[in-house]
């Protein structure tokens, strides 16, 4: 089951490994709208569950986080 979620901005940091990606979509978020919808890819195991962690904490909604052959799509949308 997979839920099409559009996002407004897709962060690819497959390869990078942690804290890499999260720092990207720091990076991102900083800068963003409310109510952006962030797409980070990665392929670092432990970013698919540190990032959410991090989402919850400054706030923001965790939209979802997909499982792919080599990589996670987490998304996220930006709240303030």
């Amino acid at each position: 089951m997979s839920t099409e979620i559009n996002p407004d901005v897709t962060i690819d940091a497959r390869g990078a490994t942690c804290p890499g990606p999260l720092m990207d979509l720091i990076g991102e978020i900083k800068h963003a709208d409310v109510g952006t919808v962030f797409e980070l890819q990665t392929s670092d195991s432990s970013s698919s569950h540190d990032v959410p962690e991090w989402v919850e904490k400054a706030g923001h909604d965790l939209l979802g986080v997909e499982e792919h052959d080599d990589y996670w799509s987490v998304f996220v949308e930006t709240t303030k």
